[in-house]
């Protein structure tokens, strides 16, 4: 007797009724009461998987997968992943039949994101509702169980049935999925799905799913093979990049121009970060302004101007202007980036790229003000999204921990059965019960 493979999800080819109700039940078992179906009911795998998404914090019947990757900057992404020249691989096998055979076509990168969404027109549309389009991330820890998500979080070909999908809002849909792999180096480079109706996790479209992925990869050996007959390419032109300022998370900054990385003094970090951010509404700065910005009490001008001094040698007088001192030319700041990622409600992404506050030691007035802002925008962000990944994310951070509206959100948020609402409850105690001391 042949074994069933675990990764199919209908082997017979078709789900019964009795099948769905099972599984709809044994999920609403788990998110309610965190409690495990009948071994029969769940495959392991999904059951896994589950208990995976459940301890991510991720709501079943929440907001949609965040869309990290916008316009230009999305475009660029997928110019540059290694899986774009082989993207007509994927369209001769699978998306030119996709239209007749009612599926779409998706290929992510390595850590969920969907790169390319192509296929049926009708479905498309459908499943931009649930934010199923190219730019999201649909990794298991944000979106829960689904085939390229958990394709990648278990390097492994496998089908998703509807209604094994951890998230409601998913469940009318199927998929099957495979992860592809760099055929020299072994490295996971993304995955190819296959999303549609019930007829999608049949064993035939995981077959061509396998299929598809042996050829993409049969591809990337070949094209690896002509690039290294063809011998050293030719350096790519240097491309004039902006220096950048990195601040977020770190004591002293460091600023990074085409002559290499330098770790500045705390002071002409924060002389740096607020000219910077002068800059960035147009303006100078006298240096009285500076030495209000930069000291705390009275401090006398001739001081900062030495500081100034010291810090155009070290720079460059072509960086730093004077009367009034100011930027002459672009600077990039790490404090920018997550801006300009909050301001296209990017909230996941700005938090990627955040990993702590504004020169932390900094007691500069002008340093401070910078770091609240940062914070508090984040922190709005965070909680407008009533995302549990972001709010457990945020709640890790030194800006959280005494916070208790953040911490409330984050309970309320959490899927009732969560492991992790345990540790959220126990600190939110504990704040509030210090409140009243």
């Amino acid at each position: 007797m042949t074994a069933v493979s675990p990764w199919l999800a209908l082997p017979g080819g078709r789900p019964s009724p009795a099948h769905t109700r099972r599984l709809r039940a044994a999920h609403e078992t788990l998110v309610t009461r965190g409690s495990p179906p009948p071994r029969s009911a769940v495959r392991e795998v999904v059951w896994d998987s589950w208990r995976r998404s459940l301890g991510s914090g991720v709501d079943p019947d929440g907001q949609h997968p965040p869309v990290d990757l916008l316009d230009d900057d999305l475009a660029a992404y997928r110019a540059a992943h290694p899986l774009a020249p082989v993207l007509p691989v994927i369209r001769r096998l699978l998306v030119e039949d996709a239209e007749a055979d009612r599926m779409i076509v998706a290929v992510t990168d390595a850590e969920g994101r969907m790169l390319w969404v192509e296929g049926d027109r009708r479905l498309r549309t459908l499943a931009e509702g649930m934010h199923f389009v190219a730019g999201a991330r649909w990794s298991e820890e944000v979106a829960g169980t689904n085939a390229p998500g958990t394709a990648l979080a278990l390097d492994h070909p496998v089908q998703i049935y509807g209604s094994e999908h951890y998230r409601r809002p998913v469940q009318p849909w199927s998929c099957s999925a495979a992860p592809v792999h760099h055929p020299v180096t072994g490295v996971l480079l993304g995955a190819i799905d296959v999303t549609g109706g019930d007829h999608v996790a049949s064993p035939h479209v995981l077959t061509l799913v396998r299929a598809t992925v042996a050829a993409v990869e049969s591809e990337l050996r070949w094209l690896h093979r002509e690039e290294e007959a063809r011998g050293p390419a030719r350096p790519a032109p240097v491309r004039a990049t902006a220096p950048l300022l990195e601040v977020l998370g770190r004591e002293r900054a460091r600023l990074t121009t085409p002559r290499g990385p330098l770790e500045l003094s705390l002071r002409h970090s924060e002389l740096l970060l607020l000219l910077a951010e002068a800059a960035a509404a147009g303006e100078g700065r006298t240096t009285e302004q500076l030495a209000a910005e930069c000291h705390a009490a009275d401090t006398a001008a001739v001081t900062v101007r030495a500081e100034l001094s010291r810090l155009r040698r070290l720079v460059g007088a072509d960086l730093v202007g004077s009367r009034p001192y100011r930027l002459l030319g672009p600077l990039e700041t790490d404090l920018d980036r997550v801006r300009a990622l909050l301001d296209r409600g990017a909230v996941g992404a700005a938090l990627d790229r955040y990993p702590g506050p504004v020169l932390p030691r900094s007691c500069a007035p002008g340093v401070v003000a910078a770091r609240r802002r940062t914070a508090a925008a984040l922190r709005s962000a965070v909680l407008r999204s009533r995302r549990p990944e972001l709010l457990l994310r945020w709640t890790a951070l030194p800006e959280a921990r005494d916070d208790v509206a953040v911490w409330q959100a984050c309970l309320e948020a959490l899927p009732a059965g969560s492991p992790r609402r345990g540790a959220v409850a126990g600190h939110l105690l504990s704040l509030r019960r210090g409140a009243r001391a």
